[in-house]
């Protein structure tokens, strides 16, 4: 884990795989965003399993996905976390050729600070997290007052979804 830098702006990121070895891969991405110069790491959720969310709906033959949270302190603009992230991505075999496809890893940015942002590459706070189970439950596990800039509580936000994001027990599923 970094040393302690000065704090910068709070950020929230969600994680998701449903290739692979799951667990390991998001943990080992954690780890490595816990290294990058200018980040600290303030807090991991657990892992939560879901189904596979594709463009069509939810796909109950894809793989299940896991997926986490984790909220950090960073120094680095927006576009840079958001390309430090696309890094580790890669590094974890990460392909994008279908949208919302199976993946080794995911990693969103989905909150940082209060900004609000929609230009080509990056759209602050992300614009489908408030109706996403699988970013409010971890989310609300390490910040029970979170909130999304212009769509309110997490809590309040994560009782009007599914709710099919269930923790599970084993970090290595």
């Amino acid at each position: 884990m970094s040393t302690y830098e000065p704090a910068g702006t709070r950020a929230v990121l969600a994680f998701g795989s449903n290739l692979g070895n799951r667990g390991e891969t998001i943990n080992d991405a954690m780890a490595e965003i816990s290294m990058l110069p200018g980040v600290v790491m303030i807090g991991e959720s657990s892992l939560y399993e879901t189904v596979a969310v594709k463009l069509h709906g939810i796909d109950p033959d894809a793989p299940a996905y896991l997926n986490a949270a984790a909220i950090i302190e960073t120094t680095l603009a927006p576009h840079a976390l958001l390309a430090a992230l696309n890094e580790i991505e890669l590094r974890h075999g990460r392909v994008r050729e279908e949208r919302w496809g199976d993946r080794t890893l995911d990693i969103d940015v989905i909150t940082y600070g209060s900004l609000e942002l929609d230009d080509e590459t990056l759209t602050l706070p992300h614009p489908r997290a408030w109706q996403r189970d699988f970013v409010l439950a971890p989310w609300l596990e390490l910040d029970a007052d979170a909130t999304i800039p212009g769509r309110g509580r997490v809590d309040l936000l994560l009782a009007s979804t599914d709710d099919t994001a269930r923790r599970t027990r084993s970090e290595s599923m």
